[in-house]
């Protein structure tokens, strides 16, 4: 085992010692116009105040409680609740009420307010998850919500359309009946020859309807059959004719 104080060949040989260069230290070209600015924003009486401070007068020396906090003017104290707040309580010397009775059936009542009550529609409700995880449908955006709609609340296109097309035959129908009045061709019913036909119609309906009832119930033969028939007829043809007179204030005839 050798020992590291033997002498040795390699001590013979002479080393050279080389020094560490080390990179020369970082400075800001702005170093002086920082320190610059940082001197110049100093306060010189920020923290110990100014050099000289004016003397109070005399006369203005402090007085019996001046240094003390001034509170508000003293108000009754009230709940912000006072007016929905429950009554109080009874005392012990107050009399309750006796012989109150009530005649109310009250089995009676649930269970017909209960049977006449309209079930509960249930929730709508999505699942999401495979284990059975649900959400409410209506805020999720799944379905459909029409007040939102850019057009909710607006006219449909088609009714506006249809109302221009009713408008436009309105229109071109007065014209017909203006150019035939201007021809001659037309004469429009007064109210009193039309309550006149009217009632014409309404007096056939009811003979041609008692002759009716006058009829056998069963009709045996050919002649009893058609008669039946042809009355059936003439009472369908007045009705259609009174409901057209009664629905239409204003009809014309031609000359």
């Amino acid at each position: 085992m050798t020992s590291y104080d033997e002498p040795s060949i390699y001590s013979l040989l002479a080393v050279e010692e080389t020094k560490e260069q080390k990179p020369k230290k970082y400075t800001s070209k702005f170093r002086q116009n920082v320190k610059q600015e940082y001197v110049s924003g100093r306060d010189p009486n920020k923290t110990m105040g100014p050099a000289k401070v004016a003397v109070p007068p005399p006369t203005d020396y402090l007085k019996k409680h001046e240094k003390e906090p001034q509170l508000p003017t003293k108000e009754a104290f009230k709940y912000p609740d006072e007016n929905r707040r429950r009554a109080a309580v009874p005392l012990k010397d107050d009399t309750p009420l006796m012989g109150l009775k009530t005649t109310k059936n009250f089995i009676c009542t649930n269970a017909v307010e209960n049977i006449t009550a309209v079930p509960k529609l249930p929730a709508k409700k999505y699942v999401d998850t495979r284990h059975g995880d649900t959400h409410n449908l209506v805020p999720s955006g799944f379905e459909p919500v029409y007040v939102h709609k850019k057009e909710f609340g607006e006219v449909p296109t088609y009714l506006t359309k249809r109302k221009e097309e009713i408008k436009r035959a309105q229109e071109e129908y007065d014209q017909y009946i203006a150019e035939h009045f201007r021809r001659g061709a037309l004469r429009q019913l007064t109210e009193e020859e039309r309550d006149a036909i009217l009632d014409g119609l309404k007096t056939n309906w009811e003979d041609i309807h008692d002759q009716y009832q006058g009829l056998s119930v069963v009709p045996d033969t050919a002649p009893k059959k058609n008669r039946k028939e042809r009355m059936e007829a003439q009472m369908k043809q007045l009705e259609r004719d009174i409901e057209l007179f009664q629905k239409h204030k204003i009809i014309y005839i031609g000359n």
